[in-house]
Formats: C-alpha cells, structure tokens, sequence
C-alpha cells in the first residue's frame, strides 16, 4: 500500500460500505459481483481504505467476498466499528460484536477500529463498559492497529471525550463545505478541535449523503461555471480532502460509474486551489443564502410542547427539502431526529401555541409544522 507512515497515504479516498449496491427486486440484498468490480477498480487505482461497521446490514459480509477473499491482506486497510449503544446490556455483549466483526470479514485483524458514533448520551455507553481499554487490548494483542472513534456531535462535547481519551488516535467527523459553519453539525470547529488535539481525521458526509451530488441550483451554477467537466460531488470530496490532517476521506459509492467518477478525480489528487477554494466559499455563502427555517435547536419549544412534538428535527427536515428539494431524503432524515428519540410527528401538533411563546427566534412554529406535514405528506 501507498503509505509512508500510518494515516498518511497519497490515496486519500476511502471507500465506505455503507451504501453498496443492492439487487434488482431485491433491495435487501447487496449486489455483491457489483460490489467486487469497485473494489476492483478502487485497488487498481492505488486505494486501500475500505470502511464498514457492524452495524452495516450485510456490509462485513460483502467485504469478505469481495475483498478479503481475494486480495493479500496486506495490500489494503479496514476500518470498522462497534455500536455499543445498539442494544448491548452488558460488557460481553459490546465485546461479541468486535467478534463477530472479526467471524464475518475474516480478515484476522482491524487495522482502524473505532468506537461508533460517539456524542450525547452514546458516549457514555463506552465507558460503562470500558471498551477503550478493551480496543486498547486488542491492539496489544495484534488483532488492532489503530485506536479512534466516529462522532456526531458539538465542538464542545469533542473537546470533552479528547480530554478525557487522549489516547483516541483518530477521529472520523461529518465534514463538507455546506456544513462547514452550520451550527448544529459544526464542520470547521469539531475539526480544529481535532487537529488541536493533535488528531488525525477521517471524513464522513464529505457529500452530505448525496445531497451535494445535486446540490440547489444556485450552486450548480456556480461550479459548472469554474469548470464545466467537474462533478458536483468531486468539489464536495476534494474540499474535505484538502483540509490538513485528513488521512480518508470517505465515499459511500452505491455502483460502479459512482466510484469512476471519484477515481477520475482522487487518483492523482491535487488538493484545491486559491481559486477553487474561493469558488467553494461562494457555493457555500449561496446555500446560505436560501431562506430556510431560522432554527438554533436550543429545543426551548421542546420543552414547553405537551404533545412531545419533535419540532426542531422537523425544522432539519424541512430544511433540506427547502435547499435541496429531496423529500426522500428528508424522511430518512426524520426517522434519526425525530422517529428515534422518540418524538410525535408535525401531524401531532394540536395548535397550543406554547411553542411559539417560548422560541427565541420568534418563528411561527404551527405554520411552519403544517408546512412540514404537508410537503413530507404526513397528512
């Protein structure tokens, strides 16, 4: 592999399996002879990183066929993860999935391993069980290069666990230029706070989960107009992987023509320009522009709601179809912020008003969930 220390290879694409292909009529199944064609490509094109988790369906499995089993273990590197807050009562019962991890890829060791979406009330969980000195553990023992851990949450909150953890050799962060300053995903301030900390970095979303494949138009006017043979998604994923420190960034390529575009672009990596940079900045201040619901989620709404209504994660949901016109897109993402934590949809509301009383950036908060419930079709 291309590397001259650990985490500074001269491929920086790495390819997330989160998103792999699925059969035809069967969108359960990974397509895994699809699957072994891009990675295929991928190591052709001198890229090694290849990221999954346990809690990816069927993800490690479809590793094991089509890489594991058909390439020398050590001319590429896996990362994978270990969901402790999905499920697991107990200390062994965390441990079973780095076991089971190990049963599926058949890989015989992990060289990054991370402890999987730390932030808010999962960070505890690792700690309860003490599967930093577990990972710690394995990595004396062979089975485990590296040691980090995969975020989603503030600047502050990263500061904490890196104070607490300094021993966390990486961090893997949701990084693009649409939420570079954006308040609740935090991209520019949880990286500086993992590059003060001396971290190296993994990035995650550098597309925003496809919605910067097709970003507003606005922006697609923008970029086609600085170079009209770039796709969108190659300006999202250079962007990341210009930034210093960044050892991956990661791809969660669904089919073939996907990973050709990002080879065409990554395998002789040039990081961007003055000029593209302030490109990327004025795509950046166009989405900014789009009026979208002015919502902090300080959650004061919350609080006073007596329906439970999960007000502000519909407010993230209705501003992606504002900026990206994705309904699709917006109900996965109200399954995670509002279906999960156990909130009522915008069709609960019962028109109380008490939101409205408490929300310091006076938003008219029963319209604007009728117009959430309407263009997500709740109704």
């Amino acid at each position: 592999m291309t590397e001259t220390k650990w985490g500074e290879s001269n491929n920086k694409l790495g390819f997330g399996l989160m998103r792999l292909p699925r059969l035809e009529g069967d969108g359960d199944v990974i397509d895994v002879e699809q699957t072994k064609q891009m990675v295929d490509l991928f190591m052709e094109a001198g890229c090694t990183y290849f990221d999954t988790a346990w809690i990816y369906p069927g993800s490690e499995d479809a590793m094991r066929h089509a890489l594991v089993e058909r390439y020398p273990r050590e001319s590429y590197t896996i990362a994978t993860k270990n969901a402790a807050w999905a499920g697991c009562k107990t200390r062994e019962d965390a441990i079973e999935q780095f076991e089971t991890s190990l049963r599926r890829t058949n890989a015989g060791y992990f060289d990054y391993y991370l402890l999987h979406n730390l932030g808010q009330n999962r960070t505890n969980v690792f700690d309860e069980f003490d599967l930093w000195n577990f990972a710690f553990e394995m990595k004396q023992k062979g089975k485990i290069r590296h040691v980090g851990f995969s975020f989603h949450s503030t600047a502050e909150e990263l500061e904490e666990i890196l104070n607490a953890h300094p021993e966390a050799e990486f961090v893997q962060l949701q990084i693009n230029y649409a939420d570079w300053e954006n308040n609740d995903v935090q991209s520019r301030k949880v990286y500086e706070v993992a590059r003060a900390h001396g971290k190296k970095v993994v990035v995650m979303e550098p597309v925003k989960g496809g919605l910067l494949a097709d970003p507003p138009q606005s922006v697609k006017k923008l970029l086609k107009e600085a170079d009209p043979d770039a796709s969108y998604a190659s300006w999202a994923i250079r962007f990341a992987a210009s930034l210093d420190g960044v050892m991956a960034v990661l791809s969660g390529m669904s089919n073939v023509d996907q990973m050709k575009d990002n080879l065409s672009y990554m395998k002789d990596f040039k990081p961007l320009s003055e000029s593209e940079q302030d490109v990327i900045r004025k795509a950046r201040e166009a989405i900014e522009a789009i009026p979208i619901v002015p919502c902090t989620s300080c959650d004061y709404c919350a609080k006073v709601c007596p329906m439970n209504i999960g007000i502000s994660g519909t407010f993230k949901c209705l501003n992606i179809i504002k900026l990206y016109d994705n309904v699709q897109r917006a109900l996965h993402e109200e399954v995670f912020c509002v279906k999960n934590p156990g909130k009522k949809r915008a069709n609960e509301c019962i028109k109380c008003g008490a939101c409205e009383a408490a929300c310091p950036q006076h938003i008219k908060i029963r319209d604007t969930l009728d117009e959430a419930a309407r263009l997500m079709n709740m109704n």
